[in-house]
């Protein structure tokens, strides 16, 4: 059973890596926005045709134009995707009408929720959620339009869940949702029988529980709000608290002053607050030093960190890179760190760039930073992380995904740590195998897969003859592997190769990457 879905996620994984992450949610939104204007010909939901319509247009055009103009403004990319997909968001939130009135309270809500991504922001990233923002003000204020929350109905149940789950796990925030999820639900079934009870009513469970399923707004909340990156916290274990959180004040809205309650929109505010203060850090920007090739096909840079920057080994930061033009997947990329916290103030990223005809505008830019440019670091993020004690680990990396375990590794050696480690390293051919040096002085055991013999190899490491990595080869070079923690950092596709091996591994660790 786990090694069939281990298979099957990382093959789905390895199939929507190649849609970026803007387009996947504006295309699972756009069908989900069809679906439902289907629907409300026949009058299945409640929205009537025309002020769907309507209420798309005015926000698409306003929030489209609120974003260009300010966007021009502070020199940053136009990124139409972004502001369709805020709109989208808001026409599934917000109540759709034809009035005037109504419409020009939709107008409001969509130039609040556009403006919040540049006031209400802290070093680069959103302190709420945009749409959220934007419902919550016209609602309180009763400006106009209302939070209706009319895409949690039984009709659209199914196609929400269904493009929903298809964005989380392109995202891997599966079990953050449905952390939210059984929380919300839990906290609903318990509201709905205490106020039976407090009103004299039957309380039927099964009733119960399909009101808080299919006809509660908590699946598109969670799947298309709660997991924006964006407004989560770096570590799983935060974004589990801001999911429980979340799920606990929209299960049960709590009442401010006998004037509004904290439902839906503002729980997930609140919970935006939250995330807020687990991520607060400080401005880190980083001077490029030297630039070199590690490989034929990768580069490494080495920077130098202004600014209070903290990593654990095995975390990636998320590197800005602003430049003119920029293709649909954006300015921003994450990057694995190569050097250990040791390693401070330098710092070292590596990344796949000489083998593509085709680089994205990001790629192009960030070849074209000369040293001494000062790039913008926001954030570092990850649980990619070696589990405490002394228990031992295998560690399998595939080409440039090798780079956490660098980290890792470097981080043992200089403080001095004793671990039994066996990295597993493949590569297309011995030309690829970065970092050999670094790697040599850690004295960690190498198993190199690559199709040639490599020349001059250390004492500890050993080449697999041209054997082709699959569970069968991993079982026989590390015939132990029910004894260790695994942990694999590659493409998603190499891992599902691996998944009959993995489910022998004392636990599993994975750091899928699909390109970018």
């Amino acid at each position: 059973m786990f090694t069939s879905f281990t298979a099957m996620r990382q093959r789905v994984l390895a199939l929507l890596g190649a849609i970026s992450m803007y387009r996947l949610v504006l295309f699972s939104l756009l069908t989900l926005g069809a679906i439902a204007l289907v629907l409300s010909l026949f009058r299945i939901v409640s929205p009537a045709p025309l002020a769907l319509i309507a209420s798309f247009a005015v926000l698409a055009a306003v929030i489209s134009a609120v974003d260009a103009v300010v966007q021009r403004l502070l020199r940053l990319p136009w990124r139409i995707e972004s502001s369709l997909v805020t709109a989208l968001i808001l026409l599934f939130v917000l109540q759709p009408g034809l009035t005037f009135p109504e419409l020009g309270g939709i107008a409001l809500a969509g130039v609040l929720a556009s403006a919040s991504k540049y006031v209400i922001a802290w070093r680069g990233r959103h302190i709420l959620n945009p749409a959220a923002f934007g419902a919550a003000v016209v609602t309180i204020a009763g400006l106009g339009t209302f939070s209706a929350w009319w895409v949690g109905t039984p009709a659209l149940f199914a196609p929400v869940a269904l493009l929903g789950l298809i964005v989380l796990w392109r995202t891997e925030k599966v079990r953050i949702v449905l952390v939210f999820l059984l929380v919300a639900v839990a906290v609903s079934l318990t509201r709905q029988a205490v106020q039976a009870q407090q009103f004299g009513a039957d309380f039927e469970i099964g009733t119960a529980l399909s009101f808080a399923l299919l006809q509660s707004p908590y699946l598109f909340l969670g799947a298309f709000m709660l997991s924006e990156p964006l407004t989560l916290p770096p570590r799983r274990w935060q974004q589990f608290s801001v999911a429980a959180l979340v799920g606990v004040l929209a299960g049960w809205p709590i009442m401010v002053g006998g004037l509004f309650s904290l439902g839906q929109e503002r729980a997930l505010l609140i919970g935006n607050l939250l995330a807020f203060a687990f991520a607060l850090r400080g401005s880190v920007r980083l001077t490029l030093e030297q630039r070199r090739f590690v490989t034929p096909t990768a580069q490494e840079l080495t920077f130098r960190a202004k600014g209070k920057l903290k990593f654990l080994p095995g975390q990636y930061l998320e590197l800005d890179v602003p430049h003119r033009h920029p293709d649909a997947r954006g300015t921003r990329r994450e990057f694995s760190i190569v050097s250990a916290p040791a390693d401070l103030p330098t710092l070292r990223i590596a990344y796949k760039d000489g083998d593509q005809k085709h680089p994205s505008s990001y790629k192009r830019a960030l070849a074209a930073a000369e040293p001494g440019a000062t790039l913008a670091v926001t954030g570092t993020w990850g649980d990619f992380l070696l589990p405490r004690g002394t228990a031992p680990v295998l560690m399998v990396a595939a080409g440039i995904g090798v780079t956490p375990f660098v980290s890792q590794l470097r981080q043992l050696q200089s403080s001095g740590q004793q671990r039994d480690v066996v990295l597993v390293y493949v590569a297309s051919d011995s030309s690829e195998l970065a970092f050999r040096h670094e790697l040599a002085e850690t004295g960690a055991r190498v198993v190199v897969f690559t199709r040639d013999e490599p020349a001059g190899l250390p004492e500890h490491w050993t080449w697999a003859k041209g054997v082709r990595l699959d569970a069968e080869g991993l079982e026989r070079h590390v015939p132990d592997i029910a004894a260790r923690h695994a942990f694999i950092s590659g493409p998603p596709r190499l891992i599902a190769d691996l998944a009959p091996a993995l489910q022998k591994a004392h636990g599993l660790t994975t750091d899928a990457f699909a390109g970018y």
